[in-house]
């Protein structure tokens, strides 16, 4: 088996899945002739020909709106925004139709439609490049939202959420598109969506996080251990259905959590993962939930990027915070 890093195998479940079924479209600015901003659709355009590959006007509300059209009819768009910051347009059609077309055609239509974007800081990027905003997407009924931490979880989500009769906003953490490789089998398996993974055993501490910031978890889990400090990482991954047993399950094992994300603090996803917990775990916990997030401000241009974004030095006084005695 070959090792990939996470766009290579975002590539791979892309070309996978449309050789499996002739119903999947690839369609965003510059996926085709490009090969994508960031050269996740390349050869797609060569592979498969142009009219299973198309480049769209600069206009995301059209790209979202095609994409629901081309599912209700049965076809299986993948689309592409080019960045997360570049999705406020198109949430008018995620809003109003995506979600909503199972429901408004009393489960006549579904609308199995992927849509894939960049996301997140860390590549100093200028400004509408770098935003987290997945906490607004996870609070709309009837839309998935999944976010892969490493290649093999990219590879297996992205054909999950392609063979998923529903619409799945799939964010891909660019920060890590090419940082590590994994061995990984180009061999069709879906990842379970809607599944949180322990991705380290612990006693003493949970940490949970998504995306990009795992990598931090694992780091600052690696170094609390040098510390006899034993801290289990939870990846998400689907944040939207949240896998609440997995999560509440790892504080009954640890009594103490550090919830990760580089969103802003403020009405970020930790906070409905912090409420899961106190409402249904409070029991367990033998220490207040903390959360290590980015700032209630906007993301700083590249020279000041690091200090907004989280990192294994706050994670590590977090966890440390929650085991101090009281």
């Amino acid at each position: 088996m070959a090792e990939h890093n996470l766009l290579e195998a975002v590539n791979l479940a892309l070309k996978r899945a449309m050789a499996e079924d002739p119903r999947v479209l690839v369609l965003g600015e510059d996926v085709g002739v490009d090969g994508g901003v960031f050269r996740a659709t390349d050869g797609l355009l060569q592979a498969y020909g142009g009219n299973r590959v198309f480049d769209t006007p600069l206009a995301e509300t059209v790209i979202a709106g095609v994409a629901i059209g081309l599912a209700a009819q049965a076809f299986r768009p993948v689309a592409e925004i080019q960045f997360m910051g570049f999705i406020y347009p198109a949430i008018d059609q995620l809003v109003n139709h995506a979600s909503r077309l199972r429901n408004r055609t009393r489960g006549r239509l579904s609308c199995p439609m992927v849509l894939r974007a960049p996301y997140g800081g860390g590549i100093h990027a200028p400004e509408h490049h770098s935003e987290s905003t997945e906490a607004m997407l996870a609070h709309v009924p009837g839309l998935r939202v999944v976010i892969p931490s490493s290649p093999r979880r990219a590879y297996g989500l992205l054909l999950a959420a392609i063979r998923d009769p529903d619409p799945v906003v799939f964010l891909e953490p660019k920060r890590i598109y090419r940082t590590f490789k994994e061995t990984l089998a180009d061999d069709g398996e879906a990842w379970p969506l809607d599944q949180a993974e322990i991705l380290r055993p612990g006693s003493d501490v949970t940490l949970i996080g998504w995306g990009a910031m795992i990598r931090e978890c694992l780091t600052a889990a690696e170094q609390l251990a040098a510390d006899g400090i034993e801290a289990e990482v939870v990846d998400v991954a689907t944040l939207a259905p949240l896998d609440t047993e997995t999560i509440l399950e790892s504080v009954q094992r640890t009594g103490r959590v550090v919830i990760v994300h580089e969103a802003a603090g403020n009405a970020g996803y930790g906070a409905e993962i912090a409420a899961r917990i106190a409402d249904q775990g409070l029991y367990d916990l033998e220490a207040p939930v903390r959360r290590v997030t980015g700032y209630d401000t906007v993301m700083p241009l590249p020279r000041l990027e690091h200090l907004y974004m989280p990192n294994v030095t706050r994670i590590i006084d977090a966890a440390q915070d929650c085991l101090a005695p009281a």
